[in-house]
């Protein structure tokens, strides 16, 4: 059955190998990023948020079966967490009530593995509490410290954004109108967001020592996408809530097998 997929992101990356996957599967895709999609959209404010979720409606027809929102940069900048976390879950708000009225309704977000990482319980904090204006200015505060510092944006984000899809997941607006609602943590992927992180045999041993993947090592987007796709799709009735690591193995390299004390 074709299905109508809102997917963010879709211009690159794994957004991009989302949308065309999807649409090789026959489905219906409006792609929402900042060039080359079909909802032209600045995921960054809350008024670019609002109105990208208006136009997607728009272009589905009322008709919204699934939504992936796969925007995200990791700029040590405080921009990184209003796309990241409020990019995601503002505009999945905003398409909840269309998307409840699906026959399947599913939603999947892009986490990542850096959700294991260093981060700063603060800004998890604020982010959880929907406190934008708090949540930018701790991330400038790190961002005024230097690269490494702010570079905890990224992490920090991506901790809350899995955070809420836990804790949200069993609302009455997801759970309540029969929405799975997942997130997906990738390991190291081979996209442009990557590409500087890859360019020397130096920077490849750091990225593989923070993100050791000893199952076929980097990963191509379409990897990710392929369980994004089955997450959002009909076949998908129960499992919910969940981060899945799509990471060859990091995170069990990582944590072991102690996760649940």
């Amino acid at each position: 059955m074709t299905r109508t997929y809102v997917v963010t992101g879709s211009a690159s990356g794994i957004g991009a190998a989302t949308a065309e996957l999807l649409r090789e599967r026959g489905h219906t895709v409006i792609g929402v990023d900042m060039r080359d999609a079909e909802v032209t959209a600045d995921l960054s404010t809350s008024e670019g948020r609002q109105s990208a979720a208006t136009a997607a409606i728009e272009a589905a027809d009322g008709q919204i079966d699934a939504v992936v929102a796969a925007a995200g940069i990791s700029a040590p900048i405080p921009l990184t967490v209003a796309v990241n976390y409020f990019g995601v879950t503002e505009f999945l708000e905003a398409l909840a009530p269309t998307l409840a009225k699906s026959d399947s309704p599913r939603a999947v977000v892009v986490s990542s593995m850096a959700t294991l990482q260093p981060n700063s319980p603060e800004l998890v904090d604020a982010l959880l509490a929907g406190d934008e204006a708090k949540a930018l200015e701790l991330g400038a505060a790190l961002a005024e410290q230097g690269p490494r510092e702010g570079y905890l944006n990224y992490p920090s984000s991506k901790r809350a954004l899995s955070r809420w899809v836990r804790r949200d997941s069993i609302t009455p607006m997801w759970a309540g109108a029969h929405i799975p609602l997942n997130a997906v943590a990738p390991g190291t992927v081979l996209t442009a967001m990557t590409k500087k992180l890859l360019a020397t045999p130096e920077s490849v041993a750091m990225v593989d020592e923070n993100v050791p993947m000893p199952l076929n090592y980097h990963s191509e987007p379409v990897v990710i996408a392929r369980l994004i796709a089955w997450l959002a799709s009909e076949e998908n009735t129960h499992v919910t809530g969940q981060t899945i690591y799509v990471d060859g193995g990091a995170d069990a390299s990582l944590r072991g097998d102690d996760i649940w004390s």
